[in-house]
This record gives structure tokens, C-alpha cells and sequence, in this order.
């Protein structure tokens, strides 16, 4: 039996203001080995500094050209060989949303995917968007077994959100080129751990802020661990832990074995 080590992915929604809603009291009671961040809405210059309070770590970030807007944090106590942000799209990487470590066994790609925003004004620029990003892991998972999580703004199936009837080619998240775009990803390999671990599990990883919805559980699952199959004989479990508060969206993760 290998070491088994926790990854967590979480959209914070602003990492400022979630380190005044004790943050770091979270994540040491979460105890990850790497912690995947979508939408830190932070620059350089307005970053807290995280390492002063979680010395263990190793941090990367990626930033949005644009202040306060999107964002990406992966940090990481397993020193990876190689790191690199965007995935080489002048067009796509103004929003610092993909960090890549590339570590012994694996790459670990942390994205936070473009919303097709309200009226699906950004549907367009999102079917592009995911097009180049799956031509960015083809090229990744030609090398060595892939891990990508994150916020991919997509519920795949109808039991991946309360109201897939009302919601179904409406609303950004549920929109059938969003669904095929997911698909996409699988067909190039990749496995959703969670649903294969939980086949029949309706759990969600995201609720409006609106309408009382994480208080009546009106939610959907939109982020998520794939894995290359032929990494799925070392995860161990798939989980979500929507019992963690902060955020519109709660962390999700899965325990791999090395």
C-alpha cells in the first residue's frame, strides 16, 4: 500500500473575504495536501499572504488581468517537478483560470471555467473555451494520468441539480453545449469520480445566493475531480463536503493513493 493523500478543490468566491470567515481555522481542520482555489478575485498586489499563515505549503497563483475578477490558488505540501499557468491561448488566458503542476505521477490542472453568463451572453466564448482546453489535456494525458478539478460551471446530468427541468438550455450551467462540452472531456478518458464512486448520491457543490437555496438544498454540482481511467484504480474516495460554509460553493475532493 502507497502513502494516500487528500486533494480538495474550492471556489471561495473571493479569498479575502473568506479569510474573515476564518479561512485558515477551515483549512487546518480540512487538512489537505493540496488545496485546488477557484476565483480568488485578488491581484498581486491585494493577495493576503497565505504562506505566513500556512508555512507547510508550496503556493501558485494566477491572476485576472482584470481587478477583482476570477483567479486561481493551488498550494500544495507535495513539491511538484513543474508548474505553468494558462494553457497558451492569448484570447483565453486574460482570466487567470488554469494552473498546472506536473508532479512525479501525475499532472494536476486546476481550472476555474468561464460562466456563459446571464441570457448565456458568453455561451459562444464558452464552447470555444472548452474546446482549447480539451485540446490542452489531450496533450497533458498523452504524457502522464491526468487530474483535473475545479469549478467547471457545468451540472452534466439531471441529477446534478434541483431543477433540471425549469433550468435545461435556459440557464448558464445547464445548457446542452455546456453538457456536450463536459462530455467531451470524458470521451478523451477522463473518469467523474464522484458520480463513478456515488453512482445514484444526489449531492450538490454550489447554491445560489439567492432565494434561501443552500437552505433548501436547491443546488448543483459543478465542480468536480476527473481523473485519466487508468488513474481510477488509486482514488480511494470521492466526496463532497457540503457541510463547509463561506462560500456559495463548498469543497469537494478526492483521497489518492501514490
Amino acid at each position: 500500500m502507497g502513502n494516500t493523500i487528500k486533494i480538495l478543490s474550492w471556489n471561495v468566491n473571493g479569498i479575502r473575504a473568506q479569510i474573515g470567515k476564518d479561512f485558515f481555522g477551515t483549512f487546518k481542520q480540512l487538512n489537505p495536501d493540496i488545496l485546488c482555489i477557484q476565483e480568488t478575485k485578488a491581484q498581486s498586489d491585494t493577495m493576503p499572504n497565505l504562506g505566513k499563515e500556512l508555512i507547510e505549503y508550496e503556493i501558485f497563483f494566477n491572476y485576472a488581468v482584470q481587478k477583482g475578477y476570477s483567479g486561481t490558488s493551488v498550494l500544495s505540501r507535495l513539491k511538484p517537478v513543474h508548474h505553468s499557468n494558462n494553457i497558451g491561448r492569448e484570447e483565453h488566458d486574460q482570466e487567470g483560470r488554469v494552473i498546472t503542476l506536473e508532479y512525479e505521477t501525475f499532472y494536476l490542472v486546476n481550472v476555474y471555467v468561464p460562466n456563459s453568463g446571464q441570457e448565456l451572453k458568453r455561451l459562444d466564448y464558452r464552447k470555444a473555451w472548452d474546446q482549447e482546453l480539451l485540446a490542452y489535456l489531450r496533450t497533458l494525458d498523452a504524457r502522464k494520468p491526468l487530474i483535473f478539478t475545479g469549478d467547471l460551471n457545468v451540472a452534466h446530468e439531471p441529477i446534478d441539480l434541483a431543477r433540471p427541468e425549469e433550468n435545461y438550455n435556459k440557464t448558464a450551467g445547464y445548457t446542452q453545449v455546456e453538457i456536450d462540452g463536459f462530455k467531451n472531456f470524458l470521451n478523451l478518458g477522463l473518469v467523474d469520480t464522484y458520480r463513478a464512486i456515488h453512482q445514484d448520491r444526489v449531492q450538490y457543490s454550489y447554491w445560489s445566493m439567492r432565494f434561501r437555496a443552500r437552505e433548501k438544498n436547491l443546488g448543483w454540482r459543478i465542480d468536480y475531480f476527473l481523473v485519466s481511467e487508468r488513474l481510477m484504480p488509486k482514488i480511494k474516495d470521492a466526496f463532497i463536503l457540503d457541510q463547509v460554509m463561506g462560500s456559495d460553493h463548498c469543497p469537494v475532493g478526492i483521497e489518492l493513493e501514490l
